[in-house]
């Protein structure tokens, strides 16, 4: 029988084999581990990394909570009880590259459970180029077909339109990235098992595709408009993150450490009033992809 002690294991067994990983791929980054528990109940240990030869700040957080159910989720699940119970654990991944040319990319798989009757499935895989290079989205969205397809033929184009639906910026009518795929609140149509079996491909799926991207990208030569460009690209990054992001506010609302919490801001970000994109430029043409709908696995 499936628990949820075997899936926090499984998630805690992702983090240490994301971060071999990535540093293999980077070189020189080396993750530091900090554990920390919650008063509540449970804690985590947030493994995080800065100053690589790829990875200017990331983490890969794992998590494993529990305690009485805060009032956002009493009210929200209908729950009988202001006594209810919870347990949550996932993996949270959030990189910020060094080159403007390496994309971030966000992972968050997560489990969560009121009682045996009570209990779903969440997470997804998004990336956000500071500059969308058209080849790199087509793989990155034909990884996530595949592995969706393994499982269901509906998961891929089902959870692609939720990654676009979710990872908006509604005030500035854009799209956070290129998109990848979202799924929450997943508890039927199949088993528990079988869903779990789901969740760990897509966490599987990270270390592999995104170390592709980094090998074809660390090395590419960029100029001080890059960066600047890709500073205020990393504020829409913490727009989002800071005003509409699921996690977070769950986090905050659960009494979570906010060092973890926060990890996912960039380590610089700018804002510059009424910036525009020069006309024909590469950033200009960024922009042109940042909007819901586009289709980029052609597998």
């Amino acid at each position: 029988m499936l628990t949820k002690e075997n899936i926090a294991d499984w998630f805690k067994q992702l983090q240490l084999e994301t971060c071999q990983a990535l540093e293999i791929a980077d070189g020189k980054a080396k993750f530091s581990s900090d554990k920390w528990s919650r008063e509540e109940g449970g804690g985590g240990d947030s493994r995080i990394v800065q100053h690589g030869n790829v990875i200017e700040k990331g983490g890969v957080n794992f998590s494993a909570v529990w305690g009485n159910a805060p009032a956002m989720l009493v009210k929200e699940l209908n729950l009988s009880s202001n006594n209810s119970r919870f347990f949550a654990s996932g993996v949270s991944i959030v990189i910020h590259p060094e080159n403007p040319f390496v994309p971030i990319i966000h992972m968050n798989v997560r489990y969560f459970e009121i009682d045996e009757n009570t209990w779903w499935f969440g997470g997804g895989i998004d990336l956000t180029p500071i500059y969308v290079d058209k080849e790199e989205a087509h793989f990155f969205h034909n990884q996530l077909k595949i592995a969706c397809d393994k499982h269901d033929p509906n998961f891929y184009s089902d959870f692609k339109k939720w990654a676009d639906d979710y990872f908006f910026i509604k005030h500035r009518n854009e799209t956070r990235g290129i998109g990848g795929i979202f799924f929450d609140k997943l508890n039927s149509g199949k088993t528990k098992e079988k869903l779990f079996a789901f969740v760990k491909e897509i966490g599987n799926s990270f270390a592999p595709t995104y170390t592709q991207i980094i090998g074809k990208k660390r090395n590419l030569a960029f100029t001080a408009e890059n960066k600047q460009w890709q500073f205020l690209r990393r504020g829409r990054y913490a727009e989002f993150n800071l005003v509409y992001d699921r996690g977070t506010k769950f986090g905050l609302e659960t009494n979570g450490r906010v060092e973890s919490i926060l990890m996912s801001l960039p380590p610089q970000a700018n804002w510059i009033y009424n910036h525009l994109p020069i006309r024909n430029s590469l950033e200009n043409q960024t922009v042109t992809f940042l909007r819901k709908g586009i289709q980029w696995s052609d597998v």
